[in-house]
């Protein structure tokens, strides 16, 4: 499904820092601007009628392994040069991925990434989303950069050009919805504030991820868990989305650590009841009546409760909980793999409690749940979770230095 060496590269964002010729109140990482922007390309998405959402998940994944490639270009400086050198550029970027992308999906999916490197008129109309959403998601950081800048003499230049830019998507409807500070833009800063968010809150760790960083990397496994069992389009698409979104009412409640979650009888029931609460309250009525359906399927409420990692389908519209998520791979039954997507978000805490262990900075805390992790990591439809970790912890443990941060020396 996935390799060591992908996974390296795809945590190596949250240490790829932004902003960082400017004043930052708070640490504005590559991970996070990553995370914020599918989500927003998600909500302009829906307000277009030609969007091909397969396409859209695979562009933006591929954008962003470009990006983690050419980190050290400043992203003004990137455009320029791609404008100029695009086939040296994306070459090169070939060149740094393709041992770790060569046997996923058996070669097709590095030979997709290809195809969407050399051929700008592929996937078109979704590239323009996903630059509209980048935009969106950038603009939002420059608003916590503008606080503390406000005394270099070249910010207001900056502010000038950031604002003037949005005029570039306003054929989007999501972007002028977005723009206007409506309902919708209430969601994306909702979403963006995720990334003040720490993970394993309780003890130091580097790299730092956020929630809003973490809801990615699972996105990203649940992308990769699909293509290799083979999911129709529809059951990838609501396998990424759903991942993507799976923390997003800690938004309102704030992240609650498991021990901490399941310590006292009947806690965990009332936290999902609060948070049922909280996403029809605060959530629901922030975004198009028409895609409330929809987003409540993808955030796992049904029939009062909230569970976002059983596997689901939708059977004559009626959402009903199967064993075999096998057996509804047709795009009708628009089929979720949640307890693949569980293994997905333990496999992601799995990595950032050992890329802090590889790194030299580990606690009980680390080391007593990274072995609770990996207790609970199974085969699912023949993806063994617990041998990709395993492979995960050797590559981290035995070479001192990842292949990511070898690449950028």
């Amino acid at each position: 499904m996935i390799n060591p060496k992908i996974v390296d590269y795809i945590f190596s964002s949250a240490s790829i820092q932004r902003w960082n010729d400017y004043p930052r109140m708070v640490e504005l990482v590559e991970l996070d601007k990553q995370a914020h922007k599918f989500i927003i390309a998600y909500f302009i998405a829906k307000h277009e009628s030609d969007i091909n959402y397969t396409h859209l998940i695979e562009a933006g994944i591929f954008e962003f392994l470009r990006r983690v490639v050419v980190t050290d270009i400043r992203p003004d400086v990137f455009r320029k040069a791609l404008q100029k050198k695009s086939r040296e550029i994306n070459s090169w970027v070939i060149s740094k991925l393709a041992p770790s992308l060569k046997e996923i999906a058996n070669g097709t999916f590095l030979q997709k990434f290809e195809e969407y490197l050399n051929n700008p008129e592929l996937y078109k109309k979704e590239r323009f989303v996903l630059k509209a959403a980048s935009y969106l998601a950038t603009k939002w950081e420059f608003s916590i950069v503008y606080q503390t800048s406000q005394f270099l003499n070249d910010i207001d230049d900056v502010k000038k050009s950031v604002e003037n830019e949005i005029e570039d998507y306003y054929e989007l409807i999501g972007v002028r919805k977005i723009a206007l500070n409506k309902k919708l833009g209430k969601i994306i800063d909702l979403s963006g504030r995720l990334r003040f968010q720490k993970r394993w809150a309780q003890t130091p760790r580097i790299p730092e991820t956020s929630v809003l960083g973490h809801m990615l990397t699972v996105a990203i496994f649940g992308y990769f868990f699909s293509i290799e069992v083979n999911a129709c389009e529809k059951r990838l698409q609501n396998n990424f989305f759903t991942a993507l979104f799976h923390d997003l009412p800690e938004a309102l409640t704030r992240d609650i650590i498991t021990p901490v979650k399941y310590c006292v009888d009947e806690l965990s029931e009332i936290i999902a009841e609060y948070e049922i609460e909280k996403i029809n309250d605060d959530i629901l009525p922030n975004i198009p009546e028409t895609l409330h359906e929809e987003f409540s399927y993808i955030l796992g409420l049904y029939d009062g409760i909230k569970e976002e990692f059983t596997n689901k389908i939708k059977n004559n519209g009626k959402i009903e909980i199967v064993d075999d998520i096998s057996k509804y791979n047709i795009d009708k039954y628009e089929a979720i793999d949640g307890i693949a997507l569980k293994q997905c978000d333990k496999l992601s805490a799995f990595v950032e409690a050992s890329l802090s262990i590889s790194h030299g900075i580990k606690s009980k805390e680390l080391i007593g749940g990274k072995k609770e992790i990996l207790k609970g990591l199974k085969e699912v439809q023949g993806v063994d979770f617990k041998l990709i970790a395993t492979q995960i912890d050797e590559e981290f443990g035995s070479t001192g230095q990842t292949q990511a941060q070898m690449d950028f020396d």
